[in-house]
C-alpha cells in the first residue's frame, strides 16, 4: 500500500503541475506568444520541483482506510504474489510485501463511486440522511 500511495501523491503532484502549466500557457496565447515544447517540459519540471509532497492532503492511515473500503467492495484483490519488504532485511518480523490488482468490478466503477466508496457499502446513509442530520443541529448564541 505504501508503493500505491507514493504513486497516487506523485500523479497527483503532477496533474498539479499540469495544471499550472495549462494556466500558464493559456496567459501566453493571448498575448501571442504560445510555449514551445521545450519550454513547456521545462516550466512542467519547474513546477514539481516546488510543489511539496505534502500539498496533496492525502495522509497514509487515510489511504489505508480508503484501500480497505476498495477491498470490501471487491474492486482490488491481491495477485498472489508476495515478496520480502526492505524492513524484513533489518526486522525479520515484519510482513511481507503483497501485490495486488484491479477486479473487473474496479474496472467499471464510476468515477462518483471511487471517491466515495462509503455510500456503496452503507447505502442507509444516503444525502438525505445527512441533510437530516444537519437540519436537526441548531446554531445559536447561548443568552
Amino acid at each position: 500500500m505504501v508503493d500505491i500511495r507514493y504513486q497516487y501523491k506523485s500523479a497527483l503532484r503532477r496533474i498539479y503541475a499540469e495544471d499550472a502549466v495549462a494556466m500558464d500557457e493559456e496567459q501566453r496565447k493571448r498575448k501571442g506568444l504560445p510555449f514551445t515544447v521545450e519550454e513547456a517540459q521545462e516550466r512542467l519540471q519547474r513546477y514539481l520541483s516546488r510543489i511539496p509532497y505534502k500539498l496533496t492532503k492525502m495522509r497514509y492511515s487515510s489511504f489505508c482506510r480508503y484501500f480497505g473500503h476498495l477491498k470490501r467492495l471487491g474492486w482490488v484483490e491481491e495477485t498472489g504474489k508476495t515478496e520480502p519488504s526492505g524492513i524484513q532485511d533489518l526486522y525479520p518480523p515484519a510482513p511481507s510485501r503483497v501485490y495486488y490488482r484491479l477486479t473487473e468490478a474496479g474496472k467499471r466503477a464510476t468515477l462518483a463511486e471511487v471517491s466515495n466508496p462509503l455510500r456503496l457499502l452503507y447505502p442507509e446513509y444516503d444525502a438525505a440522511y445527512f441533510k437530516e442530520k444537519r437540519r436537526d443541529r441548531r446554531y445559536y448564541r447561548k443568552k
